[in-house]
Formats: C-alpha cells, structure tokens, sequence
C-alpha cells in the first residue's frame, strides 16, 4: 500500500469569498433568496458586488475553508481547485500554500477568470452567498493526481461542485482511486438547495461511493425527502459507513453502523457569522479520524471548530485552532 502523505485531500470550487453585510431588504430588493447558494454569471457579480458595502475578501470555496482549518489544527492537508492565471488566481495559490497545504492543480490560461462567491450575512447571522463559479468549471479528471489521492488518508468533496460535469468526474475518478488504495472517500452535501438540483444523483454518492457524510438537519431531511430529523437519521444509517450530522445550537449527531453518538454543540457567547460553521465542523471530525481519535471526540474537534468560526465575520478560523483544541479537550 502507498504510504499515507496527506491525512486529507479537498477537492473543490476554489473561488475567492467575498463577504458583505447587509439586511434583509438587500435580499428582498435584489431577489436574492435568504440562506441558498445561488450560481451567478459575471455580470450579475459585479452588479451586487457595487451595491453592497464595505467587504472583507479571502480565498475560500467550501472545501477550501476545510482544508484551511485541517492546516490550522496541525492535519497535512492537499487540495484540488481551478483557478485561473489572473490576480486573483495566484493570489489564491499563495494564499492556500502559506497555510503549508499542498496544491499543485495547473492553472487555467484560457475561459473565466477566478471564481468568486458574494457571502452576504444578514443580522440574524445567515448567510446567503451568491457564487460566479469562473475558472471552477474547467476542474476535470486530468486535475486528479492519482500518487495523490492513493497517499490521503480521507479524500473529501464539497457537493457544490457537483454542478459541473467534467467536475463529477473527477469526483467519481478520485473515489475511485482512493478506494483501490484503501482509503476512505468523503462527502458533504453543502446545501439543500444543491441537495434538490441532485437527489438522485447524491443518494447514489452516498450509498455507493462515499464512506464518511457530512450534512445538516435541512440537507440530510432535503435527501431522504423526509420531514423529521430522526426519519432521516434511520435511513442514512445503512447508506454508508459514517453520518456526521450537524444540528445547529443541538450538536451533532454521528450514526456509525448500529452506534448513534450524540454530541452536545460547543458554548458560543455571540453568533457572528454562520458561514463556513458546517466546514470547520467537517474539518475538526476529519482531524480527529485521521489522528485516530474516537468518533465522539471527533465530532466535538468539529463542534470546537464550527463555534470557533461562527463567533467572528468570515469562514476561516481566527484562533490557533491546533491550541483551542487541546484546550478545550484538556490535552
């Protein structure tokens, strides 16, 4: 077997977040549904980015904020993203690789320019994001590495990028590769809004293709199209090997086989921002699974991690979240 180099491997829309506040009459004036993600052309970005106000600008893109706070929490991390041969593009690169992840997709030199996302959070914490995916669409199987995908212990995809093909491809090319290798392949659903554009397709993911589910209340209920949380619960059970399923201010729940393990969400004096919680969440689980921690302390790095995030503006972690963790686990 190769040896493991990375504990996980990201593959996703890398994209330059953009994040605005705003109320909800922003949302009602632009016809902006509240809480979605919503895919956007060029003009429509530029159009929303000059109505809204002063803005806070980082590389992220879902998996991206993962891999972010897997480097933060000491985890060897890689990721899979396209970007374009533009400002924007290399100020991505520099940024992931600062963070001491490996990244080595080739840059696009034709089509869009860098993604971006539009996070707009309003004063009840939600966040609506408006997203230009750009040079994103042209990720494709020959961005897979094989040496790389076979040496991570946990290759994990964000569901958004389910939208392109070419991108579904190199999803279902790395999955399978990890498994010939061994390792565990990893999903997270992102948002019911994308849950609903793909049912069939994602349930066909999780049963025969993914090992470790990452969802919240709404996607997991939004999958199963059921109406309560425990419905949905007891069917995902026989769907893969591990559900971790997030709850807001409820925790988390991790269904593994015939185990439920249910994890009390961490202490949070104010709510700033909710983007990017579910991410630190699957970055502190993947963490502790990968050192080989037990699933209900993998669960609470996830909690430690989400509450982190969610207590300031933006998707990536302020603290050191390697040093919060053992804090907050008394190590």
């Amino acid at each position: 077997m190769v040896k493991i180099q990375f504990d996980v491997l990201g593959i996703g829309n890398a994209m330059l977040d953009v994040i605005v506040h705003a109320d909800d009459a922003f949302l009602s004036d632009n016809d902006l549904i509240k809480g979605a993600m919503s895919l956007i052309d060029a003009d429509t970005a530029q159009a929303l980015y000059a109505k809204s106000g002063p803005a806070v600008e980082c590389s992220g893109g879902s998996a991206g904020n993962t891999i972010s706070c897997l480097a933060s929490l000491g985890s060897k991390a890689a990721y899979v993203g396209k970007v374009y041969n533009d400002q924007l593009g290399h100020a991505f690169i520099h940024d992931v690789r600062s963070l001491g992840v490996h990244f080595e997709t080739a840059l696009a030199i034709d089509g869009p320019p860098t993604a971006t996302c539009l996070v707009i959070v309003t004063p009840d914490a939600e966040r609506t994001m408006q997203t230009f995916l750009g040079a994103c669409i042209g990720l494709g199987p020959d961005d897979i590495v094989e040496a790389d995908v076979a040496a991570s212990a946990v290759t994990y995809m964000e569901g958004y990028l389910w939208d392109p093909e070419d991108a579904k491809a190199a999803f279902l090319k790395a999955a399978d590769i990890a498994h010939k290798a061994g390792r565990d392949v990893s999903l997270s659903l992102s948002d019911p809004f994308c849950v609903d554009r793909h049912r069939d397709e994602f349930t066909d993911l999780v049963t025969n293709h993914v090992d470790i589910l990452f969802a919240n209340e709404d996607e997991i209920m939004s999958l199963y199209q059921v109406d309560n949380f425990d419905d949905a619960l007891q069917i995902v059970r026989g769907q893969c090997k591990i559900a971790a399923l997030t709850r807001g201010d409820k925790g988390s729940v991790i269904v593994h086989g015939d185990e439920i393990h249910i994890v009390d969400a961490e202490p949070v004096s104010k709510v700033l921002d909710t983007t990017g919680a579910g991410d630190a969440y699957a970055a502190g689980f993947l963490h502790g699974y990968t050192a080989g921690k037990d699933l209900p302390t993998s669960a609470r790095i996830g909690g430690i991690c989400a509450a982190e995030v969610i207590s300031h503006l933006g998707a990536r972690a302020q603290a050191n979240l390697k040093d919060l963790a053992a804090e907050k686990l008394g190590a």
